[in-house]
């Protein structure tokens, strides 16, 4: 039932974000290997997405929305169980192929299965305001794993990821009592309407969103890659470095629970400066974000991390809202899977650029850090002035 589906949707959301290894996973991978094998792990998570990005969206579209949900769930906890119990970067690599597969399965198939319940029960005017809300549940599950996984690393390295495992378990759970959505077809087999991605591309609003939206995923998982050893280094200046795991978590808890509040306010300020000046902004903070921790290695400067989800409660959720009215229901999770793979794409071929240029052995230096953080702050200026300029020839507004 559509309405099961839509009270359902944000517990699926906060389950599948109770991810307990965020604030320790390059600190665990880099105790166990190195900071450069580190950096080839996260690459190699998000290289895998690109081999399952396409045909998962595919996948959807065809088999049905809540089938490729069960199938990401089953990946997850696959994932954990690799890293784990891993002690190679063989198995730590199969570890993060499953969390890809995973994220792969979900990525457009669960904002599709959204959006198709609203239309089904006639409540495709709450786009924004459903999205807002599964915002929400997702960063307190992001926020309470973020600070009790950091604790749970003092005292087990490999606890974090064995807790995500269950957590992926109760969202399986949740999954199994989704109803699959209508959907209406806009023509022949989804097979035969691949071709109907270029059309929709070539959308000017689309178009713009779409390099918009790669260019926010690089961003936004920027500090996420380099937080972790910026506040090692940090705090190694001020011999709290034992302390590492415990600060990273609760610095990851402050940036979601500060993203869950400003998602309070984000709908307000989108009708107060427009769909196009909230999203240039957004993009604005995060391109910031990357220039101030490339230019200090001050335990200070780690109250900037506190930031770094607020750019993406100011963008993804009218992203998504804007983007669904704009596809046919069955290319929808194609169309949004395309998006996903490019961004992951991109991002993936600047990281194994940036680990080529990082040490080989031991833990990443600061210098390494604000280097790489300084050529990323650099093109995105570049980028940010590109989006704004091409803005000003798009109406970005729906119509009324």
């Amino acid at each position: 039932m559509p309405s099961q589906n839509i009270a359902l949707y944000p517990w699926f959301k906060f389950t599948q974000n109770l991810l307990f290894w965020q604030a320790i996973w390059f600190l665990y991978f880099q105790q166990q290997l190195s900071a450069s094998e580190a950096i080839a792990l996260y690459a190699v998570y998000d290289i895998s997405t690109t081999v399952l990005e396409v045909p998962s969206g595919y996948m959807s579209d065809r088999l049905g929305r809540r089938r490729t949900l069960i199938f990401s769930a089953v990946a997850a906890i696959a994932g954990m169980a690799f890293i784990a119990f891993g002690d190679s970067f063989t198995m730590f690599a199969m570890g993060q192929l499953c969390l890809g597969a995973s994220i792969a399965f979900a990525s457009g198939t669960d904002t599709a299965l959204l959006y198709e319940s609203l239309v089904d029960a006639g409540r495709a005017d709450e786009v924004e305001e459903q999205e807002l809300r599964a915002w929400r549940f997702t960063f307190a599950g992001l926020a309470i794993s973020a600070v009790t996984g950091g604790a749970m690393a003092l005292y087990a390295p490999a606890l974090p990821f064995l807790a995500s495992a269950l957590a992926f378990a109760g969202m399986l759970f949740i999954t199994l009592r989704l109803s699959e959505p209508q959907r209406r077809r806009s023509g022949p087999h989804p097979a035969l309407q691949l071709g109907s991605l270029g059309d929709a591309i070539k959308h000017p609003v689309l178009c713009w969103l779409f390099a918009l939206a790669v260019l926010m995923y690089g961003f936004s998982h920027l500090p996420f890659v380099f937080g972790q050893p910026f506040i090692l280094s940090a705090l190694s200046n001020t011999g709290l470095a034992a302390q590492t795991p415990l600060v990273s978590g609760g610095v990851s808890a402050i940036m979601m629970l500060l993203s869950v509040a400003v998602s309070l306010v984000a709908l307000g300020l989108r009708n107060r400066i427009g769909l196009t000046g909230i999203l240039l902004l957004a993009f604005a903070m995060q391109i910031a974000l990357a220039g101030v921790l490339s230019l200090t290695t001050s335990a200070l400067a780690i109250a900037f991390l506190f930031l770094r989800m607020v750019p993406n409660a100011l963008s993804q959720p009218f992203i998504l809202a804007r983007i669904q009215p704009l596809l046919p229901d069955d290319n929808r999770a194609t169309y949004l899977s395309v998006q996903s793979l490019v961004g992951r794409l991109v991002f993936a071929a600047s990281l194994l650029l940036a680990a080529g240029s990082t040490t080989a052995a031991g833990e990443m230096p600061a210098g390494d850090i604000q280097r790489v953080l300084g050529w990323y702050a650099i093109a995105g200026l570049f980028c940010l002035v590109g989006l704004a300029l091409a803005a000003r020839r798009i109406t970005m507004e729906p119509s009324t």
